[in-house]
């Protein structure tokens, strides 16, 4: 779902006062009036037609190869990604009925997605703002070393069982908070690079991917902090509400709030436009920095909340485990529809796109299939959204 820019009060590129840009433009798809209305004096009005005694014949672009692709890009463009879930947990079910669809794989599926989709979220913010985050997996892990060793210092015990510690629920919520400002100071720091000093963001995200990965390792030399709160593992990570795991629950309260900020809100129609046209945002009088600033924070906090999340259902830290977290959400989001140029994208199309590998990797693995061949499955279902969402595009420039 992409925000539509009122031109009363909403369109960047009326509030600045300059003329809407024609398809021609970078992101043409954010102006719905397409080409600005020519003078009847111009050498392509309807005074040229009238001359010739001539009326305009309709395009017969749809028999062309272009005609084609543009025809392909909408028949596809709307859902197809959707109908690609439904169509794998079809063939799933059926295939392995037994197996695939009691209620425990289900179950393990929505908390498998869980994890993935709160950093998803805060990478769809991103690359609607034609941005990039490559650090969420390293801040995750750093953010959840630093939360484990302050809930771990200040409990000043060994646990009761397992690793785990006895610490309280004030001790857990000083824990999350300290996850959630660190995953936002790196986020800080990533959008203060990009929107001050103006370095590529895959420069700057690709930095402090290895600053905070890094970090994290030496915090902890190198080794998981194991000894979590048992009250956090027990409740958190292994608990349900009325049947709906915790952590599916948490999910789902994080992307409802994200879902609500970027598309009801005017920062999230900052964040529309700001990936659309940034110098007609700036033009507006809206303080890009700042946007740029808070909408990578947003995903550091993310981060953050994701690694509380992880400390909880695995009871550790899992330093190595997160390394392809940034490839996996940026999939996930270009799945779902978001465009890697920016200014189109919603976060219920995240959802969708955060549930196509885990289905592919649980259904392989149901069927008795080499995990590995996820990957490839996963690699091929990646190209054809770029390719198709590149039909859009074209598309839109030329309508």
């Amino acid at each position: 779902m992409k925000n539509t820019l009122s031109p009363s009060d909403s369109d960047p590129v009326q509030l600045a006062g300059e003329p809407s840009q024609g398809p021609g433009s970078r992101h043409g798809a954010a102006y719905s009036a397409g080409d600005p209305p020519q003078a009847s004096g111009s050498p392509r009005g309807t005074a040229d037609n009238g001359h010739h005694g001539e009326q305009q014949r309709p395009s017969t672009d749809g028999a062309s190869p272009a005609g084609l692709r543009e025809f392909l890009a909408k028949l596809l463009g709307g859902g197809w990604i959707c109908l690609l879930l439904i169509a794998l947990i079809a063939l799933f079910w059926l295939l392995r009925p037994a197996q695939f669809g009691s209620a425990y794989n289900l179950s393990q599926i929505a908390i498998n997605a869980a994890i993935l989709l709160v950093l998803s979220v805060g990478q769809t913010f991103v690359i609607i703002a034609a941005g990039i985050d490559l650090s969420v997996g390293a801040v995750l892990v750093f953010s959840s070393v630093i939360s484990a060793q302050t809930m771990l210092y200040l409990t000043g015990g060994a646990g009761t069982t397992f690793g785990t510690t006895d610490a309280g629920w004030g001790i857990i919520a000083l824990g999350t908070l300290v996850s959630l400002l660190a995953g936002a100071l790196w986020g800080a720091l990533n959008g203060f690079l990009i929107a001050v000093a103006r370095i590529p963001a895959l420069i700057v995200t690709l930095g402090t991917f290895g600053m905070a990965l890094g970090l994290a390792q030496i915090i902890s030399g190198g080794v998981d902090v194991r000894a979590i709160p048992e009250r956090l593992v027990d409740v958190i990570g292994s608990g349900d509400i009325a049947g709906i795991p915790m952590l599916v629950v948490i999910a789902v309260l994080v992307t409802l709030a994200a879902a609500a900020v970027l598309h009801l809100t005017r920062f999230g129609l900052h964040v529309f436009a700001t990936g659309s046209n940034m110098e007609a945002v700036r033009r507006a009088g809206v303080n890009v920095r700042r946007r740029l600033v808070g909408i990578y924070m947003i995903s550091g906090a993310l981060a953050g909340m994701a690694a509380v999340m992880s400390n909880a259902r695995f009871s550790t830290t899992t330093i190595g485990g997160h390394a392809m977290d940034n490839l996996s959400t940026i999939s996930a989001v270009v799945l779902g529809g978001t465009s890697l140029f920016g200014g189109i994208g919603s976060v219920a199309g995240t959802v969708i796109g955060v549930f196509i590998p885990i289905i592919l990797l649980n259904g392989f693995v149901i069927l008795g299939i080499p995990p590995f061949w996820q990957t490839v499955a996963m690699g091929a279902v990646l190209i054809l959204a770029v390719w198709i969402d590149q039909l859009k595009r074209r598309a839109r420039e030329r309508g």
